[in-house]
């Protein structure tokens, strides 16, 4: 696994250099600030970004939301001090693969190979917050939520309620009686017609649109 670190703290670059090396992952450059983070990414392609939100000159969530739109398949794991609602909100719209904080260092290495296989991970104490930031935008009332609108079948928004639930593709098949293959393939061709990265952001999706339905 080839990681890039990005940090404006040298102290913090430099032990997580060391905490990942111990477990044999690959450092392949070290950064500090958002906009060396972009320079970095695309010269080196690392198969992960591992990267701190606040910094100078640019922010993580600005250089995550840069090289997503030049990267879409770009694996980003912020690791960060805060866990300010705003940085919550803006890292799930922008498709990045976890949000850790600091103080957990132990997360990090489990985190980092759960990204490297496809996963998004959130700590503990984010995936808490989620729900109830989903539910601080109110929908319009006047504007009807229908998922035929969207191009969806009334199975596809369905199945999207059950990834919502926090289903694995194993749970969905065992319950609506289709094969896990079945069931990828109509993921895969849900996240098409909606445009979106991930699970994570079908779970959001569904979260916002439920209660205008």
């Amino acid at each position: 696994m080839r990681v890039l670190i990005v940090d404006d703290d040298a102290l913090i670059t430099s032990a997580l250099k060391m905490i990942l090396e111990v477990d044999q992952i690959e450092i392949v450059g070290i950064g500090h600030d958002g906009s060396e983070a972009i320079q970095l990414y695309e010269a080196l392609k690392p198969d992960i970004l591992l990267m701190d939100i606040r910094m100078q000159t640019m922010t993580g969530l600005d250089a995550a939301k840069t090289i997503l739109a030049q990267n879409p398949n770009a694996k980003i794991l912020l690791l960060t001090t805060f866990s300010d609602d705003d940085y919550i909100i803006q890292a799930l719209k922008y498709g990045v693969k976890g949000y850790l904080i600091k103080q957990d260092y132990s997360s990090i290495v489990p985190a980092l190979n759960a990204v490297s296989m496809g996963q998004t991970v959130f700590g503990t104490e984010i995936i808490a917050k989620i729900p109830g930031l989903l539910h601080t935008e109110q929908p319009d009332p006047q504007a009807r939520f229908h998922y035929a609108d969207y191009g969806l079948t009334a199975k596809e928004y369905d199945l999207i309620g059950l990834v919502a639930d926090g289903l694995s593709n194993k749970e969905i098949s065992d319950q609506i009686f289709l094969s896990e293959g079945t069931i990828r393939n109509y993921l895969s061709a849900i996240l098409d017609k909606l445009h979106l990265r991930d699970r994570t952001q079908l779970a959001i999706f569904y979260l916002k649109t439920k209660d205008a339905d």
